[in-house]
């Protein structure tokens, strides 16, 4: 059985975390943004990243008011529960199921649990691949540092893959002690935080000299391939909106919240707004700190822009290594958060039966307090995914499409279902913004397609098998696997939320949570 003593310091140690959380993800929006560069930067150039965010962060606010109603409406899998019964619920199932769980409780009867089936696959893989995303973006600053130690170095594929496997298993050993996390993640609160304060301060006094207004504002710049500059600047729009992905985060900390009604709508909200501030002044204050030739900071031998900008505004290779050591440690906070999320959302939908092998995935370690298979199986498949990048010198832009769309059409799911069903009878919690969340669902539901089918156009022209966004791919092989399994697993024993069979010791509890919609 699980140490009682653990997990309720891991609950108190949740409910303390969620009004910092929205302040740790906004904060590690710099490192999203940092990341950005690298595409982002030979795709529009200073006009995709200023004005490229603003676009993002207009559709955020949409997500998130819809994510933010279905919260507040449906805040977690035990509101209808009895006391009793709800504290060994939120026992077992530490991470709320989040769109799954609303997918189930505003489909029809018909249509539940397949309903929720796809939406909690689609959900995993986006976390997946969020995970796969930002440990690469870490792994290639590290690699960079590197390099601008070592001028003559020259990085290889198989460089940043090694760096990237290490990164792995290394954040894998974090998560099999769940009582350092708490520690892991005020540390990357305050690396987030003083390294944005740091570098902002930093860099722009330091710089011999400064771009114009008009470079930052109004210069457009286009070195992908691409003879349409739209296409151009949408294919560079995949990594701003990839800063700004999972948004769902917050829902899966609803069994363990003081009024989630309340609370997540305000996380996630508070995430759009403290992060669209940070990220956007980051970015300007970057670009007119910007010395010498911009190709230079966009083709630099580190492979990583922002690095090489921070090396010629000091003009010293241990300062740069220092501010972009700075936002490793912050991206090393979102790999360690994110392989937390990804394997808790795996241990979650093993529980009811939605992954092949649930029985061995859903158990617990029993010294570890943790959903050790469900961890080490999680890290495994991200190990796999991570083999994308040698495959093509595109690969992140490939992990980071398939995490924005897979995420988008996991949040799209139960949107539709509630539109079907109708806002007025669906949505009774306290965040309703009624016509503004109606356009929002909308809106969602629009961008979603778009990205789906622009973000699968590949970077660079003329396409090679090199440098080919293989995300097209990733789709097929998902949509196999959720198509296999179903037809010949999921349909017969997938529970989805008419019953959850809860097990304490050698006790088993039935529970049956409120009838999904007509």
């Amino acid at each position: 059985m699980v140490n009682i003593r653990s997990w309720l310091f891991t609950h108190k140690f949740l409910g303390w975390l969620l009004p910092r959380l929205c302040l740790l993800i906004a904060n590690a929006l710099q490192f999203g943004v940092s990341i950005a560069m690298v595409t982002g930067i030979n795709s529009g150039g200073p006009v995709l990243l200023v004005y490229g965010i603003i676009i993002v962060m207009l559709v955020s606010i949409c997500v998130g008011i819809s994510l933010s109603e279905l919260a507040s409406a449906l805040p977690n899998a035990g509101k209808h529960l009895p006391h009793s019964v709800l504290l060994l619920f939120k026992f077992l199932y530490t991470c709320s199921g989040g769109q799954y769980f609303w997918a189930a409780q505003l489909s029809s009867r018909k249509y539940a649990r397949f309903s929720s089936y796809l939406t909690g696959w689609f959900s995993w893989a986006g976390a997946i691949f969020s995970c796969a995303s930002t440990t690469i973006g870490v792994a290639s600053g590290l690699a960079g540092c590197w390099q601008l130690s070592h001028p003559n170095y020259i990085i290889k594929d198989y460089h940043v893959f090694v760096t990237y496997l290490i990164l792995t298993w290394v954040c894998f050993l974090f998560n099999c002690y769940g009582k350092i996390l708490p520690s892991v993640a005020t540390t990357g609160l305050y690396c987030s935080l003083i390294s944005f304060i740091v570098i902002l301060a930093t860099v722009p006094a330091t710089a011999p000299n400064h771009q114009t207004p008009k470079f930052v504002f109004a210069t457009f710049i286009n070195n992908t391939g691409w003879s349409n500059g739209g296409i151009a600047f949408v294919t560079g729009l995949i990594n701003a909106n990839w800063a700004f992905a999972c948004l769902d985060c917050a829902t899966h900390l609803a069994e363990e919240v003081h009024q989630p009604e309340r609370m997540i709508p305000i996380a996630i909200m508070g995430t759009v707004a403290i992060g669209f501030v940070t990220s956007w002044c980051f970015v300007v204050s970057m670009l007119f700190s910007i010395v010498g030739n911009f190709q230079d900071v966009a083709n630099s031998s580190t492979g990583v822009p922002i690095l090489q900008l921070f090396y010629n505004a000091l003009n010293n290779t241990a300062g740069a290594i220092v501010l972009e050591a700075l936002i490793i440690c912050t991206g090393l906070g979102c790999v360690i958060a994110g392989h937390t999320w990804q394997s808790r959302l795996c241990f979650s939908f093993a529980r009811d039966s939605g992954v092949p092998g649930h029985k061995w995935l859903q158990k617990i370690d029993h010294k570890l307090d943790i959903p050790l298979n469900a961890h080490f199986t999680s890290c495994l498949i991200v190990t796999v995914v991570g083999c994308m990048y040698l495959a093509s010198t595109a690969a992140f832009n490939a992990m980071s499409s398939a995490c924005i769309v897979l995420l988008y059409i996991s949040y799209a799911i139960p949107v539709i279902c509630l539109l079907s069903r109708g806002r007025e009878k669906s949505l009774t919690g306290p965040f309703n913004m009624g016509v503004l969340g109606l356009i929002s669902n909308y809106v969602l539901l629009a961008w979603t397609i778009f990205t789906l089918i622009l973000y699968s156009f590949p970077s660079y022209m003329p396409a090679t098998a090199g440098n080919m966004n293989y995300v097209c791919v990733v789709y097929a092989i998902v949509l196999l696997i959720i198509a296999v399994d179903w037809t010949l697993r999921g349909k017969k024993h997938y529970r989805g939320q008419e019953e959850r069979q809860v097990g304490v010791e050698d006790s088993d509890i039935l529970v049956k949570p409120g009838p999904s919609g007509a």
